[in-house]
């Protein structure tokens, strides 16, 4: 229910559910947090790219598995709903979004670093229409990402952030035609992949804890930053390519 490829240095996480919607199951769950275990782990894999199975990206909580008891087991200890939305991470993960992601399917877009979307892509929380809250961080995240007014809107409406406001209101990174998110989400993935790991994941790590601190938290982060990408090997490799006019060959260490 869940495949998991690397090619080169980008693995892509698909959901793979089409006739559920790619609703999150137990197996589901286990599924991602099983293939982020994989990713996080492998040295040679520096950015990763989910997605779901065409026509839609995903239709969050599966409601029959609810029905049927298994509300608990759409979480995991680690990561939360669908093993994601409360994970730690430390690489680079990019949200492909070809189609509707509703409900707990957007607070998977919203748990990942960035966003690529196909015009035919929503980002919707219809919970209040049936007495529910989006409970997997939609409801503080979205506000992070777009104006307020427009999170509210659509988070008491009920009614999705079509692809096209959702790119004007900085949520989507790259919009792209139909069925092209993931070729789209790809050229992402190489652009940051052609970059020094280490200072990758430092420089992402300080945007996300910075951002939100203090300048005194903040200086702090950029210089624990500093000092780890500077006792790295690629730290000596980048200005060294410089020098000899050439690309650097980045290790990760």
């Amino acid at each position: 229910m869940v495949d998991y490829t690397a090619d080169g240095r980008v693995a892509v996480i698909t959901i793979n559910r089409p006739q559920a919607r790619n609703a999150v199951n137990p197996e589901v769950a286990q599924g991602i947090e099983n293939a982020l275990d994989r990713f996080e782990s492998d040295p040679n894999v520096w950015v990763a790219i989910l997605a779901g199975a065409p026509p839609m990206f995903c239709a969050g909580a599966d409601l029959k598995a609810i029905a049927a008891g298994q509300a608990d087991l759409l979480s995991t200890e680690r990561g939360g709903f669908a093993g994601l939305v409360a994970r730690e991470r430390a690489k680079p993960l990019i949200a492909a979004v070809d189609g509707p992601a509703l409900g707990g399917g957007a607070e998977l877009v919203l748990a990942c670093d960035l966003v690529v979307a196909s015009r035919s892509a929503q980002f919707g929380f219809p919970e209040v229409s049936w007495s529910l809250v989006a409970a997997a961080g939609g409801l503080f995240r979205l506000g992070r990402k777009v104006p307020i007014n427009v999170a509210m809107e659509c988070i008491l409406t009920g009614d999705p952030i079509e692809a096209d406001r959702a790119c004007a209101h900085g949520l989507v990174n790259v919009l792209c035609e139909p069925g092209e998110a993931l070729a789209a989400a790809r050229l992402l993935a190489d652009r940051i992949s052609a970059n020094a790991p280490v200072a990758v994941r430092e420089s992402r790590a300080v945007v996300l804890a910075g951002t939100p601190a203090d300048d005194a938290t903040a200086w702090a982060l950029s210089r624990r930053a500093w000092e780890t990408v500077g006792s790295s090997e690629d730290f000596r490799e980048g200005p060294r390519a410089f020098v000899e006019k050439r690309l650097p060959r980045w290790t990760g260490h």
